[in-house]
């Protein structure tokens, strides 16, 4: 069984782009985040986005880590420890375990995929790795609502080790209750160890 960690994280702002940079920090208290073998997997953490490229961490901010019911004394050291990220400092708390629940929609803030960079390819890739898994479901592009880039999908980038990778945010509907576990299980895409192709139930609407 898969369960959830979610770490109650405090402090005042993060890089909006932090998935590396967190990834780096918790690998030097837990190294089996650089092992791909171990199926640690984490969320980055969410807050509210201001515009000068930082997260504004608020009361609801939470770092998600998805393990092996058999692998979570693992990612126990991470409580009560002080992240250094970029130019951030952080601390998490004592986490809460919970179980997943399937949802017929998940989200994920960005997945990747190699050489698939335009929505077109990126959509076809997604079907293609998602039939892989055995997971039937719809994907779809979320697009912004408002803004200069209203209408347009939303382009995500990662920064690893100075290197840009290009991705999107990905919607899959239209799924069994089976098929939403095993997505939110594995994940999808590329870096799924460093916090992408990590899904979660869609908020109706979104």
């Amino acid at each position: 069984m898969t369960l959830e960690l979610v770490f109650p994280t405090f402090g005042t702002f993060l890089p909006t782009d932090h998935a590396y940079l967190l990834y780096a920090a918790m690998s030097g208290i837990v190294p089996q985040f650089h092992d791909k073998e171990s199926k640690l997997r984490f969320a980055p953490i969410t807050g509210r986005g201001i515009p000068d490229g930082h997260l504004h961490l608020t009361e609801h901010s939470s770092l998600r880590v998805r393990l092996p019911d058999d692998s979570v004394r693992l990612a126990l050291p991470l409580a009560g420890k002080r992240l250094t990220v970029g130019d951030a400092t952080i601390r998490l708390g004592v986490p809460a375990v919970r179980t997943l629940a399937p949802a017929p929609a998940l989200i994920a803030r960005l997945v990747t995929f190699k050489n698939a960079e335009t929505p077109e390819s990126f959509l076809a890739t997604a079907r293609l790795k998602l039939a892989e898994l055995g997971v039937s479901g719809e994907p779809q592009l979320p697009i912004h609502m408002e803004g200069e880039r209203a209408g347009e999908p939303k382009r995500r980038v990662v920064r690893i080790k100075g290197v840009s990778i290009v991705g999107y945010s990905l919607i899959v509907a239209e799924l069994i209750a089976a098929d939403s576990l095993t997505l939110q299980e594995r994940g999808l895409g590329g870096r799924t160890h460093m916090g992408c192709g990590f899904f979660s139930p869609a908020k109706e609407g979104k």
